[in-house]
C-alpha cells in the first residue's frame, strides 16, 4: 500500500526492493494507493503507474473529482485500476489485512485550484489512519492547525507522522524562497505558542516530522532546531526510513 504518490515515486520504487516486480517483468507488488489530496506532489507519481497492473485507488469525493476531471489520468486503465470514493471517518478494508481511514483535517484547496478563499473544511484536506493487527498509524502530512478530534485520533496510536513543513510561520518569507506564510500554504509551523511542538507536547505516540521544505532548518543536523525538536521526543523523518510497530 502507498499512501499518495509523489512526483518522485519511479525513483522512490527504484530504491526499495520491496516494491520490485515480482515473477515477472511487471508483476508489482503495490495493491492499493491512499490519496489524503489532489496537490501536484501527492497524485502525479500515478501517471507512472500505467502498466497494466491492478490495484485500487482510494480517495475522497472531492480529491477523486480532481483525478476525474483530468484525462491524463486515463492512462490508469479503469479495467485494472478500481478508484474507490471514501467517505470521512468510515473505516475501509484494504489488502494485506489493512484498515484505512480518511479524516478531515484543517487545510486547503490544492494551489491549482485556489480562488478568493483557498482555505478549506471541505474533504480536500485528509489525514490517514491505518491499523492492522493491533497497531495504529496516524499520518497527516498537511494541516493548518491541530483539532480536538485530531487530537484525540493521534493520542490513540502507536505513530504520528505529523506535518513538519515549515518550522516558523514566516519562513518562506524570510528566506527570499517565497511570499506566504505557512498558514497561508494550509501548514501549522514547529515553532511558536500554536506551533505543533506546543500543540502536541503530550502525545506519548512515536511522533515523525514528515513533509519538510528545503528551508526548514531541522533538516541540518546540529542545528539549534533539529536539536529542539529531538530534544522534545520527535524524529525527522528520511528516505527509506524502516518503521516497525
Amino acid at each position: 500500500m502507498l499512501i499518495n504518490a509523489s512526483p518522485d515515486l519511479p525513483e522512490q520504487l527504484r530504491r526499495s526492493p520491496a516494491l520490485h516486480p515480482r515473477g515477472q517483468p511487471r508483476g508489482s507488488p503495490i495493491k492499493a494507493i491512499v490519496l489524503t489530496g489532489a496537490e501536484i506532489d501527492q497524485v502525479a507519481g500515478l501517471l507512472s503507474l500505467r502498466e497494466r497492473e491492478p490495484f485500487m485507488l482510494c480517495a475522497t469525493a472531492s480529491t477523486m473529482a480532481q483525478i476525474e476531471q483530468n484525462s491524463m489520468f486515463e492512462v490508469l486503465a479503469r479495467d485494472q485500476v478500481e478508484r474507490r470514493i471514501e467517505a470521512f471517518d468510515v473505516p475501509c478494508s484494504l489488502p494485506g489485512g489493512l484498515t484505512a481511514e480518511l479524516f478531515a483535517v484543517p487545510g486547503k484547496v490544492p494551489l491549482y485550484l485556489e480562488g478568493e478563499n483557498p482555505m478549506s473544511e471541505s474533504d480536500g484536506s485528509a489525514g490517514l489512519e491505518i491499523r492492522a493487527g493491533g497497531a495504529r498509524l496516524v499520518f497527516i502530512p498537511g494541516a493548518a492547525a491541530v483539532t480536538t478530534s485530531m487530537w484525540d485520533r493521534m493520542a490513540c496510536a502507536d505513530a504520528v507522522f505529523f506535518d513538519g513543513t515549515l518550522f516558523r510561520d514566516d519562513e518562506m518569507i524570510a528566506t527570499c524562497t517565497g511570499s506566504k506564510t505557512g498558514r497561508r500554504m494550509g501548514h501549522i509551523s514547529i515553532d511558536g505558542r500554536d506551533g505543533s511542538l506546543a500543540a502536541l507536547a503530550k502525545l506519548r505516540a512515536r511522533r515523525i516530522y514528515i513533509h519538510i521544505n528545503n528551508t526548514n532548518p531541522i533538516l541540518v543536523e546540529g542545528s539549534p532546531e533539529r536539536t529542539l525538536v529531538t530534544s522534545q521526543g520527535w524524529e525527522v523523518a528520511e528516505d527509506g526510513q524502516d518503521i516497525v510497530l
